[in-house]
């Protein structure tokens, strides 16, 4: 009886400690790989850009089950294009790399769930600011809008260490609903993209 009462106990105090109070502040520094992709009007033939994303994200708890996640990303965008899809006489063996690089600052809703709230499920919205645009190197930020607006959204895990620090991981995805062509009346390309990603969770 003595070892179940002292079992139960110890299964409550994991479990408080596993859930978050409110006023909860969560710092999450991550990096992840990315993969993104153009879509709209005359996109056949791009294929899609692989790269890295990095940054800091916050979560301010209300309750053990809900809270505003927010910060800064950096997130590269765009696609790629075999040299033959474009002349047939460049071949397939020089490729076109498209890179839009955006500093993203997500605000998503984010709902904590299952019995320990490892689980979490966010979404919201994510403008995101032209940082750097090229081909290959050469500058064509200029071609470009300045500021996007995509839907984001996402799925994560978290691992617990301590009751100060976990490990988070995640996938998280945005949809682009802004034309990211500069003085284009004729096209609408927009920003699609998607990531899976690792951090640590501080919390305090």
């Amino acid at each position: 009886m003595f070892t179940i009462t002292c079992g139960l106990i110890l299964t409550s105090i994991t479990l408080n400690a596993q859930k978050r109070d409110s006023g909860t502040i969560e710092l999450i520094p991550n990096i992840g790989y990315s993969r993104s992709f153009l879509s709209g009007d005359e996109v056949d033939g791009l294929d899609s850009r692989d790269a890295l994303q990095f940054g800091v994200i916050g979560d301010y708890y209300f309750n053990d089950r809900w809270s505003i996640r927010s910060g800064l990303s950096y997130f590269s965008m765009g696609a790629s294009v075999s040299g033959s899809e474009l002349q047939p006489v460049l071949g397939s063996e020089l490729r076109l790399d498209l890179q839009l690089g955006y500093l993203n600052i997500p605000i998503n809703a984010n709902w904590h769930f299952g019995s320990m709230r490892k689980w979490n499920l966010n979404f919201g919205v994510t403008p995101g600011f032209l940082l750097k645009g090229d081909i290959n190197g050469q500058d064509v930020k200029d071609f470009y809008k300045s500021f996007q607006l995509a839907i984001s959204y996402g799925i994560g895990y978290k691992i617990e260490v301590s009751d100060s620090f976990s490990i988070l991981i995640d996938g998280q995805g945005l949809f682009g609903v802004t034309n990211i062509l500069k003085d284009s009346d004729d096209f609408t390309i927009k920003n699609t993209g998607n990531s899976i990603n690792v951090g640590g969770i501080f919390s305090f």
